[in-house]
């Protein structure tokens, strides 16, 4: 739970301030912080991270501190200020418009999108990030994750085009059950009828598709957007000049996928040898 690039800068001060009124409670009550520590089951230094907002205060520690301090439930309501954020900054952005949609054109080379996922694919990927998130935090993220799916059959109806190169569906993320389940799952979104589901087998992959993942967004006000991420990094591009490249991209690659029905066969392949 350590202050990382992913965390807002909200969020940083919000860790700052709820430490600092733990200290501050502390020290009128005259508890030390090894006291407090030792009440809370955790280390000095770990205590004293979350009081200098190098750290969250987790819920334990402020339950504990409200009792030791006597302060009446007012530590432990800081908990509704500390709860995890549901996705990573570099995110937030494009999840914001992603929600006003009304087109989704999204490529993705070495995963399943995240508006494809199952809950324990999700949970795999998720899970096992690095740096390693707190159980909070992942919890809250996958949650959030599969809440966006919701998009794909709300009203009013948005249109979406998925492509997947074959690495992203060959890929075993968790075992082989979970890649099962998962390439089944993908069998059964592709029925909806306003999305196309589509695969970019090795052979024949132009060039520009080894480049990473991108995703192109219409909104209900006709703005357009591209989005794109790395290794920790995103970028929500509103640029003409980038959305026109970006758009080329995606249509030279969907130019060498497979039909939606040489797709939906290849994909059922692929689970049964699983």
């Amino acid at each position: 739970m350590r202050v990382a690039a992913g965390e807002s800068q909200q969020a940083q001060q919000n860790w700052r301030y709820c430490g600092g009124q733990i200290k501050l409670w502390r020290e009128s009550a005259g508890v030390t912080r090894q006291g407090l520590a030792d009440e809370a089951g955790y280390d000095y230094e770990y205590v004293k991270s979350m009081e200098c907002g190098r750290r969250r205060p987790t819920l334990r520690l402020l339950q504990i501190a409200d009792q030791m301090c006597r302060a009446g439930g007012k530590l432990t309501a800081a908990h509704e200020f500390l709860k995890p954020e549901p996705f990573p900054q570099r995110t937030q952005q494009y999840v914001a418009v992603e929600a006003e949609a009304i087109t989704v054109q999204w490529y993705e080379s070495m995963l399943i999108p995240g508006l494809l996922q199952t809950e324990e694919y999700a949970r795999e990927l998720i899970g096992n990030d690095c740096p390693p998130l707190d159980e909070e935090t992942v919890e809250e993220r996958v949650a959030a994750r599969l809440k966006r799916q919701v998009k794909l059959t709300s009203k009013p109806l948005a249109r979406f085009t998925f492509v997947m190169h074959e690495a992203a569906l060959k890929a075993v993320v968790g075992d082989r059950s979970v890649m099962g389940r998962q390439l089944e799952h993908l069998l059964h979104v592709a029925e909806l009828r306003n999305l196309t589901l589509q695969v970019l087998p090795f052979a024949g992959a132009p060039t520009v598709a080894l480049s990473g993942a991108l995703i192109l967004v219409e909104t209900t006000e006709h703005d357009v957007y591209a989005h794109v991420e790395a290794q920790e990094t995103g970028a929500l591009y509103a640029d003409g000049g980038k959305i026109s490249a970006l758009s080329q991209r995606y249509g030279l690659i969907r130019s060498q996928a497979l039909s939606v029905e040489e797709s939906a066969r290849f994909i059922k392949e692929l689970a049964e040898e699983l």
